[in-house]
Parts: C-alpha cells; sequence; structure tokens
C-alpha cells in the first residue's frame, strides 16, 4: 500500500484556477455595475432635460395666461365692452356658419354602434370658441354607449369626448340606458377653390 503525505507546512493551492473562477465572477459583477451606472446616469440626464422642458412650458403658459387676463381685463372696460359683445357677436356667426347639421350627423353615424341611437343634440360656442355638442344618446347596453364615446374619441371629428350623466330606463324591449356625452367637434376644413383666371376676348374689328 501506497500513501502519499503532504508534509508541507503550506498546502497547496491552484492558484490559476482560484483566479479563473472568481475573476470571471468579478468582471461579470464589473459589467452589470457599469451598465448600472451608465443606465443611472442617462435617467438622471433625461429626467434633467424633462424638467427643464416642463419648466420652460409651465413658464410660457403663465405667461400667455397673464397676457390673457390682461386683454381681458383691457376688454372688460365699460369704454370696450361694445368691441368686446360685438367681436363675441362675430365670432359665433363665423363658427356657427362652419357648422353642418348634414355633416356632424355623417361623422356621427361612422361611429355610432348598432343599437345605439341619438336622442338629442346640442350645438355651442364654448370660452375658447370651440364647437361643443351636449348630446344624448340611448339603447339598450352600458357598454355600447361607452363604445360610442371611445369611437369619438378615436375619431378625427371629435375630441375631449366625456359622458356626464348615466341615466337607467327599465324597458322590456327598448333602450334601457341614456347617456348624456359632451365632445368638441372638430369641423373638416374646407378646401380653399383657387378662383381661376378670366380669359377676355377680343371681338373683331
Amino acid at each position: 500500500m501506497r500513501l502519499d503525505i503532504n508534509l508541507a507546512s503550506q498546502p497547496y493551492e491552484d492558484a490559476r484556477e482560484f483566479w479563473l473562477r472568481w475573476g470571471t465572477g468579478l468582471a461579470v459583477a464589473a459589467i452589470v455595475t457599469l451598465a448600472l451606472l451608465t443606465l443611472t446616469i442617462t435617467g438622471r440626464y433625461a429626467a434633467r432635460r424633462d424638467h427643464a422642458r416642463i419648466a420652460d412650458l409651465r413658464a410660457q403658459i403663465a405667461q400667455l395666461d397673464r397676457t390673457r387676463a390682461q386683454d381681458e381685463a383691457y376688454l372688460n372696460r365699460p369704454e370696450n365692452r361694445a368691441t368686446r359683445d360685438q367681436s363675441q357677436f362675430l365670432n359665433e356667426l363665423i363658427a356657427l356658419k362652419s357648422f353642418s347639421w348634414t355633416r356632424v350627423l355623417e361623422d356621427l353615424e361612422k361611429v355610432m354602434p348598432a343599437r345605439v341611437h341619438l336622442v338629442s343634440i346640442h350645438p355651442e360656442l364654448d370660452e375658447d370658441n370651440q364647437l361643443a355638442l351636449k348630446m344624448t344618446v340611448a339603447g339598450d347596453s352600458r357598454e355600447r354607449a361607452i363604445e360610442l364615446a371611445r369611437r369619438m374619441e378615436d375619431s378625427r371629428r371629435f375630441t375631449e369626448t366625456r359622458i356626464d350623466n348615466e341615466n337607467l330606463k327599465p324597458s322590456t324591449g327598448g333602450d334601457t340606458i341614456e347617456l348624456n356625452i359632451n365632445a368638441i367637434y372638430v369641423p373638416e376644413p374646407v378646401p380653399v377653390q383657387t378662383p381661376k383666371p378670366e380669359i377676355s376676348k377680343r371681338g373683331r374689328p
């Protein structure tokens, strides 16, 4: 029988295998740490840029609000009220002239779900001279009525769509729910027609 006895004061260690194992782990940890630091620095830079952009937009909004308040104060003076009322009246005429019942009903028909119908509609100008529509719709399903509001918001003709009120209507075969929907109507721009040049005809001498 042969016995191998290590009589050295310090046992033998394979340093190459040790550094190969632990060195690989340290390298992976360093790469992960570097990636996290890069993401952190990039995120902070983007957040700082976004904060600066938001602050700039808020400053612009505040400046516009101050300008609007000054203009309203100027128009609210007694000597300027006649001009203000006349200007508001003209703006309403211009806006209402661009309102077409036929076009509005056609646009509503495109987004109206099945078994949902229009009960009433009332257009008016809001404080920003936008065409606001107050509508009442009815149907046999709440989900279909809500689907109408979603389709309106997804279309290009309606914006700021919201449901203000819901009324349940007990019925055995007709409408079971009635909703009040408010939205801003965006008319389709009318194409500008370029007048054709007139050709003058000269008579024979």
